[in-house]
């Protein structure tokens, strides 16, 4: 029986995972999976035949180390999935820019070294939007993501202003179909579709993610999503186990948020047949 890792941290107590519902499918097929702490180094990657990047959700706490630990796996017996040098390319949020000029609609965004309030302050102008978004372009989980007026933008500016030191950071108008819509997901396992959630915050914030409260509902996708979708993975350097793309609509239409690559909940509970689609295409790419 041939052994796989999903890459995961040292503890999932604060999150909702659903990669074990990938276990029966690949046991179908003689493959057993283990879920295993990106951060041991005890680890003889070796023994692995295949191991597949899952959820890494502190991975941009420290992302050279993670770099390091997914450089051993490639130079190990192991196939590392998504490869490196996808995660490379996807590690920062600075890929927006690479997809924006291959025509990928993408949410307006400033990139910045540190924070500067009194540019940022402009942006609301600009923009002519009452309220921005300030993150890190290394981040998961909405950490350190702020949606902010220009009130409380003054009023938090110290705070920022350390918490971004020395940080490469982006700015971009807060979307208010974010919370009267929701954010689509779409996903891809190799070049094919599988299937489309909608998420949704819960009354009073932004942030999708069911551990901050958001809630989830299957959709069948636009057939603009799925053509806007397919061209944002075809500007990927390599081809991929697995992709998320997540949109929102907005004035000018849909706009991409994030071509997720290394550690995207895949949501194999939101359709019964996603995990088997899943193990299909790991089984062809091996």
């Amino acid at each position: 029986m041939k052994r796989c890792a999903f890459l995961s941290m040292a503890s999932l107590e604060k999150f909702v995972c659903y990669d074990e519902l990938l276990y029966a499918p690949l046991q179908r097929y003689d493959w057993h999976a283990e879920t295993v702490d990106w951060r041991d180094n005890s680890i003889d990657w070796n023994q692995f035949d295949a191991v597949i990047i899952r959820s890494c959700w502190d991975y941009q706490n420290d992302p050279a180390q993670f770099l390091s630990v997914l450089a051993t796996i490639e130079r190990s017996s192991a196939k590392l999935a998504n490869s490196l040098e996808v995660v490379r390319w996807n590690l920062s949020k600075i890929y927006l820019r690479d997809l924006k000029t291959k025509g990928i609609p993408i949410v307006p965004t400033e990139w910045s070294y540190g924070l500067d309030v009194a540019k940022l302050s402009l942006l609301f102008a600009h923009w002519q939007t009452p309220e921005i978004i300030i993150k890190p372009v290394i981040s998961a989980c909405a950490d350190d993501t702020f949606r902010l007026t220009p009130t409380t933008l003054t009023q938090q500016a110290a705070t920022l202003a350390i918490l971004f030191q020395e940080r490469d950071c982006m700015a971009q108008p807060f979307i208010p179909a974010i919370v009267t819509e929701g954010e689509y997901s779409l996903f891809f396992f190799g070049d094919e579709y599988s299937h489309t959630i909608l998420k949704t915050p819960k009354f009073g914030d932004f942030r999708v993610q069911e551990e901050h409260g958001g809630q989830l509902q299957s959709v069948e996708p636009e057939a603009l999503l799925l053509e806007l979708s397919r061209a944002a993975l075809a500007a990927i350097p390599e081809p991929t186990l697995y992709a998320r793309v997540d949109w929102v609509r907005t004035d000018n239409g849909f706009a991409l948020m994030e071509l997720e690559l290394i550690e995207p909940s895949l949501y194999f509970n939101m359709d019964a047949a996603s995990a088997e689609r899943f193990v299909q295409v790991f089984l062809r790419t091996r």
